[in-house]
């Protein structure tokens, strides 16, 4: 049985580059102007969390939201991501604001403080993912240091891929997102790492929608019978290997009688930053068990 419990990389090292202020960014919700380099940021963002402390941007953040758990470090609030509130955030001053939403016209409401806010959804791609580090670099004055993190991915992404991928020749996966089946399918950013490493998503022909996040039953994931189980639902839910073997016609599956499953804490198998990379290891790991 592959059981992982992954961690993180480390932020990156160095002062922060010149850079020239103002600068404009172009995001999903439009232009961003910047005025100056920014000293009191608040992330609503766990993946933006991530970045940010990645780049070295670290000592710039005030306050992040209640669900930006990693690093350790990043100062954690009570500050809500989901369901905002204006004044709280503004309490703390910022002279720019990081979300991954707009619920109820945060960035409005925000803009007419005048607080500029970055908007970054969840990324589709890898392509997407590097976009949004790259930026955050460009409004923190943190280009350089973002630059060397996107490399260092590169990398080692590509490493691991190719010293992996023809471990995965036939082989399908399931990633289950929570308990009542709901998976990533090759539309999700999630399964574009099961694709990138040449793995048969078993979510693919329920994606009917084009979703990415598909809800399957037992009796579908029982006939896919897949050789791989990904848990990303370990923290949030206590599944684990026992308790997918425990149920029902499972004990057939492939990746069940082979012990074939793998446990990736929630937020790494969730978010699109600079741990992407553990997230690869982690599947790498698990393919070589196989």
């Amino acid at each position: 049985m592959a059981a992982l419990v992954v961690l993180g990389s480390g932020a990156a090292a160095g002062p922060a580059a010149p850079a020239a202020f103002p600068i404009t960014i172009t995001t999903a919700a439009g232009k961003v102007t910047i005025q100056k380099r920014p000293a009191r940021i608040v992330s609503l963002s766990p993946t933006a969390t991530e970045s940010l402390f990645a780049i070295g941007a670290g000592p710039q953040v005030v306050a992040v939201d209640d669900q930006s758990d990693y690093p350790k470090a990043a100062p954690n609030t009570t500050l809500s991501g989901f369901t905002p509130n204006v004044e709280a955030i503004a309490a703390y001053r910022p002279d720019l604001v990081v979300a991954s939403y707009d619920p109820k016209g945060l960035v409005s409401a925000l803009g007419r403080l005048g607080i500029p806010v970055v908007l970054h959804g969840a990324a589709s791609n890898f392509k997407g993912a590097y976009q949004q580090i790259r930026q955050l670099g460009m409004v923190t004055g943190r280009e350089a240091a973002a630059a060397r993190v996107i490399a260092g991915m590169k990398a080692k992404i590509a490493e691991i891929v190719r010293t992996s991928r023809s471990r995965a020749d036939g082989l399908s996966v399931y990633h289950e997102v929570s308990p009542d089946f709901y998976s990533a399918s090759t539309k999700s950013f999630v399964g574009k790492v099961y694709a990138a490493l040449g793995l048969e998503n078993i979510a693919d022909a329920a994606d009917s929608a084009g979703t990415g996040f598909p809800q399957l039953s037992a009796e579908y994931i029982v006939a896919a019978g897949p050789d791989l189980i990904v848990l990303a639902d370990t923290v949030c839910c206590g599944q684990k290997p026992s308790t997918v073997a425990s149920r029902p016609g499972w004990d057939r599956i492939s990746a069940v009688r082979t012990g074939s499953i793998v446990r990736i804490h929630d937020s790494i198998a969730s978010r699109w930053g600079p741990r992407l990379v553990s997230f690869f290891r982690a599947m790498s790991s698990a393919l070589a068990r196989l």
